[in-house]
């Protein structure tokens, strides 16, 4: 008897993040299908605050079961600063912004976290991933997103690895608790 295959919704405008997400989900015979769009995405506390309650916003909107991303880095010399609003302070002062804020910091310490909101078309479930690392002293590399080219993981940005990071990251890690989560859950 042939296993029904697996598919799922996911919400992002992110193309970069869409193409990562689908390679990893391939691995667990999952066909993620993309929703392209913008949603608003309420400040709060936490991460995991924010993706909750962008989910319950989307499932006013979404009929079908779908799931949303979101992560952020957390330097520890900013006290986890950008931490929650990593997106609004890339999209105004950037990589060169952060490398100004960190220059003479000495402690680099720093960690990327993601996660992952799935709405099932009833409840919200909440998985996350967290990768260590540090902040470069400069932008280095060209085949990343956001914040990947001063992210240091070992001796290279996220921007230096290519595909390589996706081995490694916190959307894969917060991703592969999902996955294995939703395999166990529809096949």
């Amino acid at each position: 008897m042939q296993r029904e295959s697996l598919s799922v919704f996911f919400i992002t405008s992110n193309e970069g993040k869409f193409r990562e997400v689908k390679a990893i989900a391939e691995r667990y015979g999952i066909d993620v299908k993309w929703l392209n769009r913008k949603y608003i995405e309420p400040q709060g506390e936490s991460l995991e605050e924010i993706a909750r309650l962008s989910a319950l916003n989307l499932a006013r909107e979404v009929n079908e079961p779908f799931f949303i991303e979101d992560s952020g880095l957390f330097i520890e010399a900013l006290n986890g600063f950008p931490g929650p609003y990593s997106s609004y302070v890339f999209k105004t002062i950037g990589n060169e912004g952060i490398l100004k804020l960190m220059r003479g910091v000495k402690n680099r310490k720093a960690y990327f976290k993601a996660v992952i909101a799935y709405f099932d078309g009833r409840d919200i479930h909440v998985f996350t991933g967290v990768v260590e690392g540090e902040i470069a002293n400069e932008i280095r590399g060209t085949k990343g997103f956001g914040y990947d080219p001063i992210f240091l993981y070992g001796d290279k940005t996220f921007a230096e690895m290519g595909e390589e990071k996706n081995e490694v990251s916190h959307r894969r890690r917060a991703l592969e608790k999902f996955f294995s989560w939703f395999v166990d859950k529809y096949h």
